[in-house]
């Protein structure tokens, strides 16, 4: 993650809409003015916005400290400024909230709604939208699932303690359970491990397996079968992006209305009509703060076999 979009929580920018300050350290050569730093280095905001926000107080320095357009560049200086998005598509499915305490909270995540923001969105994440309801300016996941899958996502309510639950993503002692419904194949024989190599494959963020040592794992299992569909229980031991849907289109079972594999056909903007048949069910670990084991599940349900 690049410097500029690394959420940096400053003391002299509140929460603003649940949306925290990001930050952008400038480097120790430049010149020209603030203004001019920005819209160079952040170019996608463009020039005139820039100084619209540094008009606005939006723009300040580490001692909160409004950053005016015609300030002189200074090395190693902190600015920290609220990103915005213009036109977000709005996503018409609620989050729940199942579990929180001083510590961790469980979110129920619907489909379609993205955990961190990105590119054209920023309300409509499931962080922001916690923070704007809850009033938690540290909240921050702990691990993150695809914006297209449904399900548990786990967040870390205090700075203080999330080195803690992290450790449990790290040392692979957080127990992920997920369920899949996607096409039925009699010749293939469940339970049954799988193993690969995953990459990117060159195009933006998409995956494929490769030849290799494997650096993928996952136990499937089938549950039930009405047809040509199946529902399975997917256990990923690793966390590779797209690892499910990749280790599962490999094995030409690829998962129901899946927008990427085996092949990209991207649903267009506000089309809800096909969610992606991948929930994250369920997730067990024993509390590394209280000592307590703790199992939640997801109240969400995939769609019928029939």
């Amino acid at each position: 993650m690049s410097p500029a979009s690394s959420p940096m929580v400053a003391p002299v920018l509140p929460l603003r809409k649940g949306v925290s300050p990001s930050c952008i350290v400038l480097p120790g050569v430049g010149a020209g003015t603030m203004l001019d730093f920005l819209a160079a280095r952040l170019s996608t905001i463009g020039r005139s916005q820039w100084q619209q926000r540094m008009q606005a107080g939006d723009v300040v320095d580490a001692r909160g400290v409004v950053v005016t357009p015609q300030r002189p560049f200074e090395p190693h200086v902190r600015l920290y400024y609220y990103r915005d998005v213009a036109n977000e598509p709005e996503i018409p499915f609620a989050e729940q909230v199942l579990y929180q305490d001083e510590h961790l909270l469980v979110a129920d995540k619907p489909h379609f709604l993205p955990v961190m923001p990105a590119g054209r969105y920023l309300q409509q994440t499931l962080l922001v939208r916690l923070k704007q309801r809850l009033g938690l300016p540290e909240l921050s996941p702990l691990h993150r699932i695809d914006r297209d899958t449904a399900g548990l996502v786990l967040f870390s309510v205090q700075r203080s303690t999330r080195g803690l639950y992290q450790g449990l993503f790290r040392d692979r002692a957080m127990h992920k359970e997920y369920e899949a419904v996607a096409p039925w194949r009699p010749e293939l024989e469940f339970p049954r491990e799988h193993h690969s190599r995953l990459q990117e494959n060159g195009q933006f963020f998409l995956m494929h397996e490769v030849p290799g040592p494997a650096n993928s794992h996952t136990q499937m299992e089938l549950l039930e079968q009405a047809g040509a569909w199946a529902r399975y229980r997917l256990c990923p031991i690793t966390g590779k992006r797209h690892q499910l849907r990749v280790h599962m289109a490999a094995l030409g079972l690829p998962l129901r209305y899946d927008p990427f594999y085996p092949e990209v056909n991207d649903p267009p903007e506000g089309d809800f009509s096909q969610p992606l048949q991948l929930l994250a069910r369920a997730l067990t670990f024993t509390d590394p703060v209280t000592g307590q084991r703790q199992h939640f599940t997801s109240q969400r349900q995939l769609l019928p076999l029939a």
